[in-house]
């Protein structure tokens, strides 16, 4: 229900009332009449506290306006509190009637105070039910009257549930597909033993209490609301800045403020309503960068108002006017110092912003490729074009664009070993010996460390050919290392092996394997 707040005792109260409701879908035996007797009375005890808060609620409104500057002001609220007790004790006693009417149709009460036949359901039935005619359904449309009758001398926009509904407009039972259908009358009363009939009854009259409550609460709110009492003092500091230079003076003022509890005021910064608490409104918000000097200061204006009302209910606004300086955020990449970045690669780097601190949540996009944040300021770079801009925001601003240069994928360096073991081309080797050719390609020591991921390289097509003079003696074919036991039978000292790597192919950090088109390299390595 809008506009009500319940204290931890109503919703108890309202805690009681669905157990009682879900205990009323069943077929109750005998042996839990004695705990709807216990809970009815705990539901009158706590609508006496109800009755007596709601008393002490008018009083206080009374006193408070008797000690007014001008108690002439709160005659319509200290009326109207009166018309809310008035109706609604009139329909508590409505309340208590039918319950006495219930306790007669148990046959009384004996001389401890306990119902004579605490098991009668036919006659509660007849009594609240009948045949459509029943008092259950009079007593349906006082309490809905209530409370259009109470919501008369509620705050505009509060609105009140009905206390009276049918099974399919109750929480719990228009979820049970046998009491959905069942109107107010037979959802209460039928089949209903006389001391869950008086739980029933009680729980109306706490709800009752508790809509009187809230009402009570708004009028006692209105109490003042007619004189500005500056009963809230407090201490402000206000310094001509935040931000001070080491050996520089500090230099602020200080002052005693204060607010009326009696009055919200409206307030607004830059046009857009903020909200207001104990008088006293928070501004929040993201600084605009943008227009920055030479010292990287950018001058903000600003406007606030405050809007109240005076005492005779004329609108006052109060126009507050001053500036606030945005200081531009910097930033430091990390690998800002590499030469460049490398082609189609994984890049990482690291932006960091010693000035903003916890601030500093950044998130990157790029210009001609892909910016792939890590957390924390760590981003890869993927340039796939030769021109690349890193784009630097935080929290959504946009602090800087960093171009970067592209550099292709250096060429590996081809080396041949022979038996698993470097050849010294300029040497050779003994005809006899070598019986195994590899080939090893490795990458550019600073590519390497730069993008370790990328710097996977593999043979894929190697050619060994033995020859004698100007003529093809015999040759083999493999990838990155195989034997040459068939060459070696043939050669003779004068002989010389030629390697030629033919396709070089590179494994990339997405696992992407990639042509070099690197053409073909040769090594000729003599025999002796």
């Amino acid at each position: 229900m809008a506009g009500l707040k319940e204290t931890p005792r109503q919703k108890m109260i309202g805690m009681m009332y669905l157990v009682l409701t879900a205990i009323l879908a069943l077929q109750v035996s005998s042996s839990l009449l004695d705990k709807f007797t216990l809970l009815n009375r705990s539901l009158e005890s706590a609508n006496g506290s109800a009755n007596e808060k709601n008393q002490n609620a008018v009083k206080s409104i009374k006193e408070t306006v008797a000690k007014s500057s001008n108690p002439a002001l709160y005659t319509d609220v200290v009326k109207n509190a009166d018309e809310v007790r008035k109706i609604t004790n009139e329909m508590i006693a409505e309340v208590d009637k039918l319950k006495q009417e219930v306790i007669t149709a148990g046959g009384g009460l004996d001389e401890a105070g306990n119902v004579v036949n605490p098991t009668e359901e036919e006659k509660v039935a007849i009594l609240m039910v009948g045949q459509s005619d029943g008092k259950a359904y009079t007593f349906k449309n006082q309490l809905n009257q209530f409370v259009t009758s109470l919501i008369k001398y509620a705050d505009a926009g509060t609105t009140l549930a009905p206390l009276a509904v049918d099974g399919k407009d109750d929480p719990i039972s228009s979820k049970n597909p046998s009491q959905k259908d069942k109107d107010f009358a037979n959802l209460n009363f039928a089949q209903t033993p006389v001391p869950a009939a008086l739980a029933v009854l009680s729980q109306k009259q706490s709800e009752i209490r508790r809509y009187e409550n809230t009402i009570l609460d708004q009028l006692a709110a209105k109490v003042g609301a007619k004189e500005i009492k500056f009963d809230k003092i407090f201490g402000m500091i206000s310094a001509k800045s935040n931000a001070v230079v080491a050996g520089t003076p500090f230099e602020a003022e200080m002052f005693i403020a204060a607010s009326s509890s009696a009055i919200t005021p409206r307030m607004s910064f830059n046009g857009a309503a903020v909200p207001v608490q104990d008088g006293k409104a928070t501004i929040k918000f993201i600084a605009q960068g943008g227009q920055y000097d030479s010292k990287g200061q950018a001058r903000k204006p600003y406007t606030g108002s405050i809007s109240y009302n005076d005492p005779s209910g004329q609108a006052k606004t109060i126009t507050v006017t001053g500036e606030y300086v945005v200081i531009k955020p910097t930033y430091n990449i990390m690998a800002g110092s590499l030469p460049g970045l490398y082609l189609g690669c994984q890049n990482k780097v690291e932006v960091i912003s010693p000035g903003l601190g916890a601030l500093w949540s950044p998130s990157f996009s790029a210009d001609g490729g892909d910016a792939i944040a890590g957390g924390g300021g760590k981003v890869t770079l993927v340039p796939n074009s030769a021109t690349f801009a890193m784009n630097v925001s935080n929290q959504g601003q946009l602090l800087g664009k960093d171009p970067f240069k592209v550099r292709k994928v250096p060429k590996p360096e081809i080396v041949i070993l022979g038996n698993g073991a470097t050849i010294d081309e300029r040497k050779g080797m003994p005809a006899t010996q070598l019986r195994s050719i590899s080939v090893n390609c490795i990458p550019d020591e600073g590519f390497k460390n730069t993008c370790p991921e990328d710097a996977r390289f593999r043979a894929t097509l190697v050619t060994v050919t033995l020859a004698r003079g100007t003529k093809k003696v015999d040759a083999v074919t493999f990838e990155k290392e195989g034997s040459i036991t068939r060459l070696a039978a043939q050669a003779q000292a004068g002989d010389r092996y030629v390697v030629d790597v033919e396709n070089v192919k590179r494994q990339n950090f997405k696992n992407e394997i990639l042509d070099m088109g690197m053409g073909r390299v040769s090594k000729v390595i003599s025999l002796y």
